[in-house]
């Protein structure tokens, strides 16, 4: 193999064209009435088990050049879950769009007067119904105060929740990623610095009332970090479910920037980012921009530079990440897949 480690991206690719095998989707009514208006056939997914990629950061920032990643979408998004907020009043804001489907899901499905009444509600209750990019506009323009943000903008349940304010049974909301900065810190040799995203109390049938909503279980499942004897700081994550041509690549570069991040303000080095797979599939919709990318010759990674003065992880903000040699073939487009829900 290549010494360029994005070869391991696309051989994974490669790996699911040849082996994977076919499989339905599930899909809300009122997204296969979306595809039905678009005279679309929902997509299918090919999809295999149980893979692994690794990335060592002392050889460069993972970020593909097979095709250009959106590198600002990804530190903004971050940032979000950082903050431990679950409304894309921050994204819209900041001109990122990659969670809009999601809001938007639950809005379409609760106006929708094709929909019976919830209890106390009648036909008459229900908003004329705003097409995505109007809905979109309106969070946009509203405060983040505003009735209509703090209800329709909030998608209840997200990364960033799980990870800094965790519900927990005495009421109290745990934050998971700062008891293990804090302990990598104190005792980096501990096997127990894990934080995890997945809370049943939250999906589908099995959520309390009030909890339930329209975001699919959380697919970066779980991560761990690891220090070695020498003061290298390894971080591996257990995604259960991957869509390795829009996703993926921006999970690997969300977690070796979060590796970096974790790193610089515990005093580590940063080491290997290794991501594991549990069901990783492309999107039937997705395979001929996947066979473009496949055509691509790899480039060096990039370098990614962090300001060397931050040293909480709450403090950093956009301008304090700086991307340098960059150099990716042009960006390749696909539509993103609105599945799950009730």
């Amino acid at each position: 193999m290549s010494s360029n480690q994005e070869y391991q991206y696309l051989n994974l690719l490669k790996d699911i064209k040849e082996n994977g095998s076919n499989k339905k989707l599930f899909f809300t009514q009122e997204v296969l009435q979306q595809y039905k208006d678009k005279n679309e056939e929902p997509p299918y997914i090919k999809s295999v088990f149980g893979k692994q990629i690794r990335f060592d950061l002392s050889k460069g920032f993972p970020l593909l050049t097979t095709k250009k990643v959106f590198i600002r979408g990804i530190i903004i998004e971050l940032l979000w879950f950082l903050r431990g907020d679950t409304n894309i009043k921050f994204l819209v804001d900041n001109n990122v769009h990659i969670w809009d489907e999601w809001a938007y899901k639950r809005y379409r499905k609760e106006n929708n007067p094709l929909n019976p009444p919830s209890q106390g509600e009648t036909f008459s209750s229900k908003e004329e119904l705003l097409s995505q990019e109007e809905f979109i506009e309106k969070i946009k323009n509203k405060p983040a105060d505003s009735d209509f943000v703090k209800k329709w903008g909030d998608l209840i349940c997200v990364y960033g929740r799980m990870w800094r304010k965790w519900p927990a049974s005495d009421g109290r909301e745990i934050d998971q990623l700062g008891w293990c900065i804090q302990g990598l810190k104190e005792k980096p040799f501990r096997k127990s610095y894990v934080v995890s995203a997945w809370n049943p109390d939250f999906i589908y049938a099995m959520a309390s009332s009030g909890n339930a909503n329209e975001v699919p279980p959380f697919c970066h499942t779980t991560f761990q970090f690891q220090v070695t004897g020498d003061g290298t700081l390894n971080l591996g994550l257990y995604q259960r479910s991957a869509d390795v041509f829009l996703g993926v690549p921006f999970n690997i570069a969300s977690y070796a920037l979060l590796l970096l991040m974790v790193a610089q303000i515990t005093g580590l080095k940063p080491g290997e980012f290794v991501h594991t797979f549990g069901d990783v599939h492309i999107y039937s919709n997705h395979f001929d921009a996947i066979n473009e990318q496949l055509s691509r010759e790899p480039k060096p990674f990039p370098i990614m530079k962090l300001n060397p003065e931050i040293k909480n992880i709450d403090d950093f903000k956009y301008e304090n990440f700086i991307l340098e040699n960059y150099d990716p073939h042009p960006a390749i487009k696909a539509e993103i897949a609105n599945i799950g829900g009730f």
